[in-house]
C-alpha cells in the first residue's frame, strides 16, 4: 500500500510540474502553425447527398478553412483565425451556426458561442442570443470587454448593442428547409436526432507561430429544443477549451452528453496528464521530481506528445461519449501541431490545414 501511495505522490508532483512549467514541445511549433475545423457530426452518408450537396459542402469547408489559413500562415493569431474560420460558416446556411440555425419548439431562433484563449485561458460565451449576425463575435468581446465569462438572452443582446455588435431581426435566421425540420418533427412526434440526422454546429480550432492556440464554436442548437435549453457550445470545458501547455479542442455533437463528460476539458486534462507521465519518465526520478517541485532544481525534460497518443486520447473521451448514449466528435490541436479528428458518428464535416503542406477537406467517415 505505501508502495501506490509512493507512486501517486510521484505522479501527483509530476502533474503539477507540468502545469509550472510549459511544455517546451511548444517551442519546436514556433515556426508552424496548424488549423483544423468541423461543421457538424451525425448520419452522414454518401448516399444521402447529390453530388452537388456534396460539392456545396465541401467548397463552404474550404472557404473557410482557407479564411483561417490565410490568418495563420500571415503570422497572425490563433483567436484571430478561429475567428476568420467561424465567421465564414456562421454567414452559410448549410451549417446549424448564425445563418443556418435550427428552429426551437416555438419557431424562433437561439444561438450559442464560446472562445478561449489557450495563452491566458480567457474565455467568453453567450446563449440564447436571437438577434446577433454572428454570435462568435460576441463571445470574444465578452472575452475582451467585460469581467464575465458568460452572457445569456437579453442581457448578452444589450451587450452587444453596447459594444457595437451587428444586431439583425429575428427573421435574418429564417431558412426554409430548417422550418420543415420542424414541422416534420412535430407532425409526426420525431425526436430532434430523428429530424436533424447531423449537427451542424460549426468550430475551429488553431496553433499559430508564437506557439499559442485557440477554440472557438457556434451552434443553433437542436431542432425543436423548448425551455431555454443549452447544449455544450457556449460550455467552457464541455464544447471548448483550449491550453497552451495542452491543446485545442471544439465539440458538435449531442450537447447534453459532452456537458456530463466534460469532453473538451477532458481531452486536455489527459494530455497535460500523459506529458507529466513522460516527463517524469526522463527526470531523475524521486530526488529531481522533489526538488522540480520546489523550483529549485533543473527544469522539466522536454516532452513531446506523439501523433498517435494524442489521437488514442481524443479517440478515448469520445468513446466514453458513447458508452453513455451519446454521439459527435471533435477536433483537436496540439502544441506539437498536430491537428486531429475523432468522432463516433458515421461523418463528420471537417478540415484541416497547416504549415507543413496539409489542406483538406472531408465528410465521410472512410475519408
Amino acid at each position: 500500500m505505501r508502495g501506490f501511495f509512493t507512486r501517486f505522490a510521484i505522479a501527483a508532483s509530476g502533474f503539477a510540474l507540468a502545469v509550472s512549467y510549459p511544455v517546451s514541445a511548444q517551442d519546436h511549433a514556433q515556426a508552424g502553425w496548424s488549423l483544423a475545423i468541423h461543421g457538424g457530426a451525425g448520419t452522414i452518408a454518401r448516399d444521402s447527398m447529390t453530388p452537388e450537396e456534396d460539392a456545396a459542402h465541401r467548397a463552404a469547408l474550404q472557404a473557410a478553412l482557407d479564411a483561417g489559413a490565410k490568418v495563420l500562415a500571415d503570422g497572425g493569431s490563433a483567436l484571430d483565425a478561429i475567428e476568420a474560420a467561424i465567421l465564414i460558416m456562421e454567414d452559410e446556411p448549410r451549417f446549424n451556426a448564425g445563418k443556418g440555425a435550427v428552429y426551437t419548439w416555438d419557431a424562433t431562433h437561439e444561438l450559442d458561442a464560446s472562445i478561449m484563449d489557450g495563452r491566458t485561458r480567457d474565455a467568453g460565451a453567450v446563449a440564447g442570443v436571437t438577434t446577433v449576425r454572428n454570435p462568435i463575435l460576441l463571445a470574444r468581446k465578452v472575452m475582451t470587454d467585460s469581467p464575465h465569462v458568460m452572457l445569456s438572452g437579453k442581457g448578452a443582446e444589450t451587450f452587444a448593442a453596447e459594444q457595437g455588435i451587428e444586431l439583425v431581426p429575428p427573421s435574418y435566421f429564417d431558412t426554409e428547409f430548417r422550418l420543415k425540420a420542424l414541422e416534420r418533427m412535430k407532425a409526426k412526434q420525431l425526436s430532434a436526432l430523428d429530424v436533424d440526422l447531423k449537427f451542424g454546429t460549426v468550430g475551429a480550432v488553431a496553433l499559430d507561430r508564437h506557439g499559442n492556440m485557440a477554440a472557438g464554436t457556434s451552434t443553433g442548437g437542436m431542432t425543436g429544443k423548448r425551455w431555454g435549453r443549452v447544449g455544450d457550445a457556449p460550455i467552457i470545458g464541455a464544447g471548448t477549451y483550449a491550453d497552451d501547455r495542452a491543446c485545442a479542442v471544439s465539440a458538435t455533437g449531442w450537447g447534453e452528453f459532452f456537458i456530463r463528460v466534460g469532453v473538451a476539458h477532458e481531452i486536455c486534462a489527459r494530455l497535460r496528464m500523459e506529458k507529466a507521465v513522460g516527463a517524469m519518465s526522463a527526470a531523475d526520478r524521486i530526488p529531481t521530481l522533489v526538488a522540480l517541485d520546489h523550483h529549485d532544481g533543473p527544469e522539466m525534460p522536454e516532452v513531446a506528445i506523439p501523433e498517435g497518443a494524442a489521437q488514442d486520447i481524443a479517440d478515448a473521451v469520445m468513446n466514453d461519449v458513447k458508452a453513455l448514449g451519446g454521439d459527435g466528435g471533435v477536433i483537436v490541436v496540439t502544441p506539437e501541431g498536430h491537428a486531429l479528428y475523432s468522432f463516433n458518428t458515421a461523418g463528420m464535416y471537417r478540415g484541416r490545414a497547416t504549415s507543413a503542406g496539409v489542406n483538406e477537406v472531408a465528410i465521410y467517415g472512410d475519408e
